[in-house]
């Protein structure tokens, strides 16, 4: 069972699950989902949260319903990559949004993760 932050919404946050294992290539485009039911067990949440959740990501067309099937994961790449990038451009403006928070410039930040991806610090990779 998952543990969800209680400042934000579950629904949402399972959308952004979900969003992020399609990005990450765990859910594959086409992938049929579990149905509401078994995905709010496994959850530990109520079925109207995974109902909301799903119909949310049908309208972002990211998740498309076959009436006798159940929901399977959009197999438009192009859109996936989309919103990878647009996933991937947020989760970096928040991170130059902190550093600058505590006084990093965007100079020092691309400095720091050059040296990071050299592997001077072991510890960003585990």
């Amino acid at each position: 069972m998952k543990t969800f932050d209680a400042t934000t919404p579950i629904y949402l946050q399972i959308m952004d699950d979900i969003k992020k294992q399609i990005c990450a290539g765990h859910l594959h485009p086409g992938e049929k989902l579990p149905s509401v039911r078994d995905f709010a067990l496994s959850q530990g949440v109520n079925p109207n949260t995974v109902q909301k959740a799903f119909s949310q990501l049908e309208q972002s067309q990211l998740l498309f319903a076959n009436r006798t099937n159940g929901r399977f994961v959009t197999e438009d790449k192009e859109l996936i990559t989309q919103m990878k990038n647009e996933m991937a451009t947020g989760y970096v403006t928040e991170f130059l949004n902190r550093m600058a928070e505590i006084g990093y410039q965007k100079d020092h930040v691309i400095s720091l993760l050059e040296e990071y991806a050299k592997g001077e610090d072991t510890d960003v990779y585990n």
